[in-house]
């Protein structure tokens, strides 16, 4: 399911069309956005939690040339589903 596919399917489930479920996808998106930039942690009771990892600065090693490269530090947006999310895909 792609993310037009979604916005119809939540346009429907309310009774709207796929434009509205397309700007409620967008609003959601983009408030997770946000606090995720903002370094806040996102926790949906039942579905998951969204939080920001940070990643140290460490040396790596270029494939092709296997020459050392060093890698800077970064923040990474990260995904723990729930229990009951994990329970209900299996």
């Amino acid at each position: 399911m792609n993310k037009s596919e979604l916005a119809e399917a939540v346009g429907t489930s309310f009774g709207g069309n796929k434009t509205m479920g397309a700007a409620a996808l967008d609003a959601v998106f983009g408030a997770l956005t946000e606090a995720l930039a903002n370094g806040e942690k996102i926790q949906v009771t039942g579905f998951g939690s969204f939080e920001v990892r940070h990643r140290e600065a460490r040396m790596g090693r270029n494939p092709r040339t296997g020459e050392p490269v060093q890698i800077k530090a970064s923040n990474a947006p990260a995904f723990k589903s729930s229990k009951a999310l994990k329970e209900a895909v299996n």
